[in-house]
């Protein structure tokens, strides 16, 4: 047999073949149906768990579920409550994911939701504004306190913790006080329709939901703005070496993080009419805890909508389960509260790992 560059066959006898590499070194040659290169079946099973993993336990929770109440969880009522009520939660939880991907913090997105919330039915409902200016209005108020955020986080370098906290409490003080405190409400037909609205069975603003996690996920691994996003949040140095132009970067997401929770803010009042301005601050543990558990799925221990998704369907069956078995409304601040923690370990863990190989 000719000798390759690689290394070729030897053996002492017929029937145990070696492969003898250019260094000299021998070694078994592989067994039929293996490659040298990969781990083969339990390579691809390894994969496959650390990717799909959540979605298994998933399925076994919702069938413990069934097992147990079968006749109010196995019904088309349930699949509704679960898949057709989170839409605000999706659009508030692709706002912290968009600061997260580039490495940046946002605990004022809840609060961005919560003034948009309230600004609208404030204009339309008490002062009779129209309904599209006012909803113009609201949103572009969460996007100005985006604004707000980026440059003194990206321009004057002041901490994100700090500056988003601290939004978060103005723009919770300055809802209530133009809600003087109490429940404000909008009545208007054409705004609920585009929110609830029957599409295939689910509600329209469902399928929002649905398109704007595929078009974050296409930025992110299809686009140059989505490589670099990810490639500052990994490390923002070496991408301003590379040409990045990192601060516009970093200025961009929070902008687009307003955008995101004032259009939460908006399915919000289109979905059931109203808000209360106190209660702002009780969206932001639920979405955090999705984008974090979100990062044990599809991409283990990078930020994902994709992953978001999941997690954020699988925190509500727990809760929505668990309610139904009998427990009292704080399962849902325990549930999230835990997932949080959990999601948090979990994305650590599996950083090390991928950081280690």
């Amino acid at each position: 047999m000719p000798e390759s560059t690689v290394g070729h066959l030897v053996s002492d006898d017929e029937t145990a073949p070696r492969i003898l590499a250019d260094d000299g070194a021998v070694a078994p040659a592989p067994v039929q149906g293996e490659s040298p290169r990969s781990g083969g079946t339990r390579g691809l099973l390894r994969t496959l768990a650390s990717k799909y993993a959540l979605i298994g336990v998933w399925a076994v929770m919702a069938l413990y579920f069934y097992a147990q109440v079968p006749d109010t969880f196995g019904t088309s009522g349930t699949f509704s409550s679960i898949f057709g009520s989170q839409q605000v939660l999706v659009f508030l939880a692709m706002s912290a994911l968009v600061t997260l991907v580039v490495g940046e913090f946002d605990l004022s997105v809840a609060a961005m939701m919560g003034i948009t919330a309230t600004v609208i039915p404030v204009l339309a409902g008490v002062h009779g504004m129209n309904i599209v200016l006012a909803c113009l209005l609201g949103v572009g108020a969460a996007v100005l306190a985006g604004a707000v955020n980026a440059f003194f986080v990206v321009v004057l370098d002041v901490s994100s913790f700090v500056v988003t906290l601290g939004m978060a409490t103005l723009l919770t003080g300055v809802a209530q006080l133009v809600s003087g405190s109490t429940i404000v409400s909008v009545s208007s037909p054409g705004l609920a329709k585009i929110a609830i609205g029957d599409v295939l069975g689910m509600p329209v603003s469902f399928w929002y939901g649905i398109a704007l996690a595929a078009l974050i996920a296409y930025v992110l691994a299809w686009t140059p703005l989505g490589r670099s996003m990810v490639f500052v949040g990994a490390n923002a140095e070496v991408a301003r070496l590379a040409g990045i132009r990192v601060h516009r970067v970093r200025f961009g997401a929070y902008v687009v993080a307003g955008l995101l929770a004032g259009l939460a803010g908006l399915v919000l009042v289109a979905t059931v009419g109203g808000f209360d301005s106190s209660t702002s601050n009780s969206y932001l543990l639920p979405a955090l805890a999705a984008v974090f558990l979100g990062t044990a799925v599809v991409q283990p221990g990078a930020f994902n909508p994709i992953g978001t998704m999941v997690a954020i369907y699988f925190l509500t069956t727990g809760i929505f389960g668990l309610q139904l078995l009998g427990y009292a409304g704080w399962i849902q601040n325990v549930f999230y509260g835990a997932g949080l923690v959990v999601a948090v370990a979990l994305a650590k863990v599996v950083r090390d790992r991928s950081r280690a190989r």
